[in-house]
């Protein structure tokens, strides 16, 4: 599935005001999907519309079978940045995405019998997600400093905790998350 593409589209810059990183550079990106081709089938669907779209990950959550365009070759985003109901952005993805995510959800399937409206391709909550996206960069080889940034953390360790939940404690973690 991983094609090497190095480079990242001209809109996006590397570096902040501060010159801080602000994204991966194309050679992280590409050891981040040849990481997630080792990775379970979700998590390596979830990889890729991380990395072909650019959305967030509260927006690939979100995404249904009905927004899979496969004639457009798009999948359609709810916008929630805006937190403005319905606003939706088409983001155009290579076919072995669409492909990708039809063989592991199912998806031209769930749409032929009128399922797919509102059908979700990922049932995780958001701090299940970070962790598969975590152990798939640990793997990469991309520092943790990285998630910490996307994360919005100001102290590693706040990152680190939401990197190695698991069980009650990642339910505990979730749960304050939402209730925000």
């Amino acid at each position: 599935m991983s094609q090497r593409t190095d480079h990242a589209p001209a809109h996006l810059d590397l570096h902040d005001a501060q010159g801080r990183r602000k994204y991966l550079t194309a050679e992280e990106r590409w050891r981040f999907l040849e990481a997630a081709e080792q990775a379970d089938r979700e998590t390596r669907t979830l990889c890729y519309v991380l990395t072909y779209t650019g959305c967030r990950i509260s927006e690939a959550l979100a995404l249904t079978a009905d927004r899979v365009d496969f004639a457009e070759g798009t999948v359609i985003f709810e916008t929630l940045k805006k937190r403005r109901p319905a606003r939706y952005r088409a983001v155009p993805v290579p076919p072995a995405v669409l492909d990708a995510l039809d063989l592991v959800h199912d998806v031209r399937q769930l749409q032929r019998r009128g399922r797919a409206r509102g059908a979700r391709l990922w049932h995780w909550h958001r701090a299940t997600a970070w962790r598969r996206v975590v152990a798939v960069m640990r793997d990469a080889g991309i520092p943790l400093n990285m998630v910490q940034k996307w994360l919005g953390h100001a102290q590693l360790s706040t990152t680190a905790i939401y990197a190695d939940a698991v069980g009650a404690e990642e339910h505990n973690i979730a749960s304050r998350m939402w209730r925000q």
